[in-house]
């Protein structure tokens, strides 16, 4: 596929997707769901790629939906093949066997945001600015971000940003947890490659993807005993493994370990890794 609003590049086995619309301050459009769609899924079935960084070229990281666009936005909610435009980025990114950075600077505003709380880490520029501000505009907020804001800041902060739709800084947002740090501008695309760096280097694939879709799995479960059958499965799975005996002996010989597992191929063994659309 032809990218016209995004840029993938793998290099190092991190695979690199930055939103390129500066001119526009990345604004989100139609195309520009379906092209980050496309190009996560290419960076789960590249085998080679250890991790994501999501980012933006110019100024702003997106400042939301791009209202000027007049591409339609409305589909048919009984259309089964149809997704709503945030959601086609943030299923793949929820989905993602890979582990996904975000380095955000400027502004990230509605989708801007919403599409980045499945990641794992989210950086901020020390001058960027939030806000879920879909009520100030008679919308509603997308991409299962009533799903994921209440998991990662609590029920109270949620309201308070989703219902106000006011904007906060980066300040705000590293106290209350959807920021996991915050750097200088020009500091953060290195702090986001340095991190990116450090996981392909020291982090076996296959347990970055069952850790990952594992706790996401897990949040909606009402007590452990559901996390408990799957440490019994992954568990004896695991003790039998190449990556086990190579983390440590690596350990033991105090050098860099060499995993070799295929997340892909572990998530088929675990069905409740895999998530429906239902």
């Amino acid at each position: 596929m032809e990218f016209t609003t995004i840029i993938y590049e793998v290099s190092h086995r991190i695979a690199t997707v930055t939103l390129n619309r500066p001119e526009a301050r990345n604004a989100f459009t139609l195309t520009m769901a379906d092209e980050l769609n496309a190009a996560l899924l290419a960076a789960d079935r590249d085998d080679s790629v250890r991790v994501v960084i999501l980012r933006a070229a110019g100024e702003h990281f997106c400042v939301g939906m791009d209202m000027t666009d007049g591409e339609p936005t409305v589909g048919d909610s009984d259309d089964p093949d149809w997704d709503e435009p945030a959601t086609r980025v943030a299923r793949p990114l929820t989905n993602l066997n890979k582990p996904v950075i975000a380095a955000i600077q400027g502004a990230a505003v509605g989708v801007g945001l919403s599409m980045t709380l499945p990641a794992d880490f989210r950086l901020a520029s020390d001058d960027a600015r939030f806000g879920f501000v879909f009520a100030r505009r008679g919308l509603f907020p997308e991409g299962g971000s009533l799903w994921f804001l209440p998991h990662l800041v609590g029920l109270a902060k949620a309201k308070d940003w989703m219902i106000s739709g006011r904007v906060f800084d980066a300040r705000e947002a590293l106290a209350a947890g959807p920021i996991t740090g915050v750097h200088p501008p020009e500091e953060l695309w290195p702090a986001a490659d340095a991190l990116a760096q450090d996981i392909c280097a020291n982090i076996a694939p296959v347990s970055a993807a069952v850790i990952r879709r594992g706790l996401v799995a897990m949040a909606a479960r009402g007590n452990p005993e559901a996390a408990f059958s799957i440490d019994k499965q992954t568990i004896s799975y695991g003790f039998g493994t190449e990556d086990m005996t190579e983390g440590v002996a690596s350990f033991l010989e105090k050098r860099t370990a060499e995993f070799t597992g295929v997340a892909r191929a572990v998530v088929a063994r675990f069905p409740w890794l895999v998530f429906s659309r239902e």
